[in-house]
């Protein structure tokens, strides 16, 4: 049954090829927990014995979990996938009453409280990410940031739909999957601009695989075409000026992440 459940698991981490045939229209969450000085390793084992079998008991659907691989401020990024906000809501309020979860947290806390302080954000997956089967990915894991100009998130849409994901393949990176933020963001603890904002995961054979790989792609003739069309129509940058126009981390996944 654990591994039946495992590999459903995986299989529901989309990998980006071609535009789905059937839209994913789930909500995803995304959560980055900020453990406190000397914590991350007891948050680490919480979500390992307790936690992620507890999310699922309550209908939540553990997608990944990773570290950066640069981890100053002792973070712990995760992504969960809901049918929809009721069942997101639902689900919370099932598992914070649960009495083994208060268990587990009281234990693990005997010490002192394990998170300084959480973030997180509403998603939907884009119309590009398609579902693929189970699968390792391997390597380090790259999460990525774009802020646009006001109105100009269907323009970087369109670009890594019909242009971007065939050449970060082209030049030996992974597409993993791809998310805007969520019209409704009550309640989220963020500092992404709705509407305005792409969050997408890649998966590389290594930190040096990956500034090769994207060195190759940044001097294809194919790229700078499309990203020089792609800024012409829309009469500008389609991301905000740098250092906060793209953000880039990597990551690794944790021993007791679905898929690494």
């Amino acid at each position: 049954m654990k591994t039946l459940l495992a590999l459903l698991t995986l299989g529901l981490i989309a990998t980006t090829t071609m535009a789905a045939d059937k839209p994913d229209t789930r909500l995803f969450e995304m959560r980055v927990y900020y453990a406190k000085p000397g914590k991350l390793d007891a948050l680490n084992a919480r979500f390992r014995d307790h936690t992620l079998s507890l999310f699922t008991k309550h209908g939540m659907t553990n997608l990944g979990y990773f570290v950066p691989v640069d981890n100053k401020d002792n973070k712990l990024v995760y992504f969960l996938a809901f049918p929809d906000r009721a069942a997101h809501d639902a689900s919370w309020k099932a598992f914070s009453a649960d009495p083994d979860w208060k268990a587990a947290a009281m234990a693990s806390e005997k010490d002192g409280k394990l998170i300084d302080h959480i973030e997180n954000a509403f998603l939907t997956a884009t119309e590009y990410s398609a579902l693929a089967q189970a699968k390792n990915y391997g390597g380090v894991f790259e999460l990525r940031t774009y802020t646009t100009e006001a109105g100009r998130l269907p323009d970087l849409n369109a670009r890594f739909r019909d242009h971007t994901l065939k050449l970060f393949e082209k030049h030996g990176m992974t597409n993993v999957c791809y998310w805007n933020l969520a019209d409704a963001e009550k309640g989220a603890k963020n500092t992404y601009v709705a509407g305005n904002t792409l969050i997408y995961l890649l998966s590389h054979k290594s930190i040096e695989a990956a500034k090769a790989s994207f060195d190759a792609f940044r001097a294809d003739p194919i790229w700078v075409a499309a990203k020089e069309a792609s800024e012409k129509k829309a009469g500008g940058s389609l991301t905000i000026a740098q250092p906060n126009g793209v953000k880039s981390e990597a990551l690794i996944p944790t021993d007791y992440s679905p898929v690494k």
